[in-house]
């Protein structure tokens, strides 16, 4: 099982935190965003593999070839055009079944393993009680991911997707679809979710216990406050 880890962006809203350090070496409680990663992977992976691209070499320097003995691999995303072309950078490097997690947000070890002991494409997801926009995720009764919304939300409840997907090699087949009408951006849920229908292949909602999204720097307070209650 390889996990793949998308940690290529800038992450302009956290101001002048990333004028030097890329985001996902931003601290909280002591680690990196990304090493709080790695310890949700610790017994369950063979192989990371972290997508790079703004100040990558810091990343590369400060995470080296291995965590905890998994061995780390990177690739450089030449062209930041959304997370589904940041997997794609990735795809000679994925053999069978593997995870996608997104480089700024904090995941549950609970989660984590949910989506690696799953043999299914699934995607997490977490119930938000006020939505105001982005996408929402549509789900069938059968659990299945059956569509997702863009848009104004107005408030409203509904399902956002938690960046953390399983999946496997069958994805490469089919083409990267944009994240909206007229993106520049590949989605890769999206692009996943195009898949699934038509492949025929089941993209289940896998309910998040645990997910903190870092956008601005008094996230990071707040994920230390999150870290501590679990």
């Amino acid at each position: 099982m390889q996990a793949v880890i998308l940690a290529a962006g800038r992450g302009t809203r956290m101001k002048e935190l990333t004028d030097e350090t890329p985001k996902p070496l931003l601290e909280v409680e002591g680690k990196t965003l990304l090493e709080h990663k790695f310890e949700t992977l610790l017994g369950s992976v063979d192989e990371i593999i972290i997508i790079v691209g703004y100040l990558g070499e810091k990343i590369q320097e400060a995470c080296g070839d291995s965590y905890s003995g998994i061995p780390i691999s990177y690739v450089k995303q030449e062209t930041l055009d959304g997370t589904g072309g940041a997997l794609w950078t990735a795809r000679s490097l994925l053999k069978n079944r593997f995870i996608v997690m997104m480089g700024d947000d904090l995941y549950s070890k609970e989660d984590v393993q949910a989506a690696i002991q799953t043999n299914d494409w699934a995607g997490g997801v977490w119930k938000a009680e006020s939505i105001s926009s982005g996408g929402t995720m549509v789900l069938g009764e059968d659990g299945t991911i059956q569509d997702i919304v863009e848009g104004d939300h107005e408030g409203r409840s509904g399902f956002v997707h938690t960046g953390l997907l399983s999946l496997d090699t069958r994805l490469f087949n089919y083409p990267l679809i944009p994240k909206s009408m007229g993106s520049i951006e590949f989605g890769l849920p999206q692009t996943v979710l195009a898949a699934s229908k038509e492949g025929a292949i089941p993209f289940y909602g896998l309910p998040a216990t645990g997910w903190f999204q870092v956008t601005s720097p008094e996230d990071l307070v707040r994920a230390r406050e999150w870290i501590e209650r679990r």
